[in-house]
């Protein structure tokens, strides 16, 4: 693969991200809040994108959005097939919900 190629892989999935997330923040912003693992502040300046920022933003080469899977048992509560999908969840999203939240410095 060619580094075009994951730049412009970079460009379409930092778009849908925040094309997502802005829309999630839009529809629940309390549940958009946990789910992006974001603060309020994030969740504000968000909403307040107008799409030509949104495509500015996207159009860097690199990824706006991060994996919330920093520790080993995160990863396997989500990934664990052996496990009941319902209670591995749970027990990720309690995990998930104890991170502290994205931030604007």
């Amino acid at each position: 693969m060619k580094a075009t190629d994951v730049y412009n892989d970079i460009k379409e999935v930092n778009l849908a991200y925040l094309m997502l997330a802005q829309s999630m923040v839009r529809g629940d912003r309390e549940a958009a809040v946990f789910r992006l693992g974001i603060s309020t502040e994030i969740a504000d300046l968000l909403d307040g994108l107008t799409p030509g920022q949104i495509l500015k933003m996207a159009s860097t080469d690199m990824l706006l959005c991060s994996f919330r899977f920093d520790d080993s048992l995160l990863l396997n509560l989500l990934s664990d097939h052996e496990r009941e999908r319902g209670v591995g969840h749970i027990h990720a999203a309690i995990l998930a919900a104890g991170k502290p939240v994205e931030t604007v410095s």
